[in-house]
């Protein structure tokens, strides 16, 4: 059977998921779960492609939210009105939502009871992106974490229907130690896009300008950093590990893969001797599933 275009354009998005640093939607979950997270991770990688001028070529995503192809560039545009269809997902008359990957995302609101609050902040940062290229202190840094990252641990919760305020704490622990680890990873590549999330504050603190991280390899203070920031993403990691250990079962395994990647990631960066300018240190998969045995062993032993 021949794909629509439509189909097609949304597959183009969710194809990254075997790209991430950690499960997006694994074999053993349930079917329901599976294809509720993917309808979110969906929506996600959108917002990123978009922000990140990652969008496939030919302009069938502004199409589909109703703008020239040419307008596939302006990004803010782009981003405005993928919110404009977000809120036709939330509404309960009118159109349906245009952009394939938000009807797919529309039946998961629903059975979930899914809020707008995190889509809106992941919409949010990646406004931000447009505006703010440089940060100059951690608290601003995680502030921008707060929309960037935090949502999508959040969503997993409520999809999972295992949200408390206790958990949300832990997952927002783990969801900015990711985020800062794939800025740890990404340095070149951000620096590429004139994006640097490396706190100023830090940078200053450890003698490094931006000229030096444009370099084809790190020199001693740049690794300094990097293994400032690693042990900063480290501590998050550890402080939101007793989340895996809070709930049972599948899900369990599934936050442990999180947590689990971040440290196999973490694990890569220190492998390279902090070394990240030439390019993005990428854990093995053995040792990310040692890093998620110890993290499953480590929850057995909290409960």
């Amino acid at each position: 059977m021949t794909s629509t275009p439509q189909a097609r354009t949304g597959d183009a998005t969710l194809g990254k998921a075997a790209d991430e640093n950690f499960p997006v939607a694994p074999f053993f979950l349930p079917r329901a779960w599976r294809e509720d997270l993917m309808a979110v991770y969906g929506f996600a990688r959108l917002v990123d492609d978009i922000g990140d001028g990652d969008l496939a070529p030919g302009g069938a995503d502004a199409r589909h939210l109703g703008l020239e192809p040419e307008q596939s560039e302006d990004r803010l545009a782009m981003l405005d009105s993928l919110e404009t269809d977000l809120h036709r997902v939330f509404a309960t008359t009118g159109a349906e939502p245009h952009h394939p990957l938000l009807r797919a995302l529309r039946p998961t609101v629903r059975r979930r009871a899914l809020t707008p609050e995190p889509f809106t902040g992941l919409i949010e940062a990646n406004r931000q992106d447009q505006k703010i290229r440089r940060y100059n202190t951690y608290a601003e840094l995680a502030a921008y974490c707060e929309l960037s990252a935090n949502p999508v641990g959040r969503l997993v919760l409520a999809l999972t229907g295992t949200a408390s305020p206790e958990r949300i704490r832990r997952s927002d622990a783990v969801c900015t130690a990711l985020q800062i680890v794939e800025h740890l990873q990404d340095v070149s590549e951000d620096l590429a896009r004139d994006r640097i999330y490396l706190p100023a504050e830090d940078m200053a603190r450890f003698h490094v300008t931006a000229p030096d991280l444009s370099r084809p390899s790190a020199g001693a203070s740049v690794r300094a950093l990097i293994a400032f920031e690693a042990q900063r993403a480290s501590d998050l990691l550890e402080a939101g590990t007793p989340l895996v250990g809070s709930v049972d079962g599948r899900l369990r395994l599934l936050l442990a893969g999180f947590v689990g990647g971040g440290r196999a990631a973490l694990a890569a960066i220190s492998a390279a001797g902090f070394d990240v300018l030439p390019g993005p240190p990428k854990p093995t998969k053995p040792r990310l599933l040692r890093e998620v045995g110890t993290v499953l062993r480590r929850a057995r032993g909290e409960r």
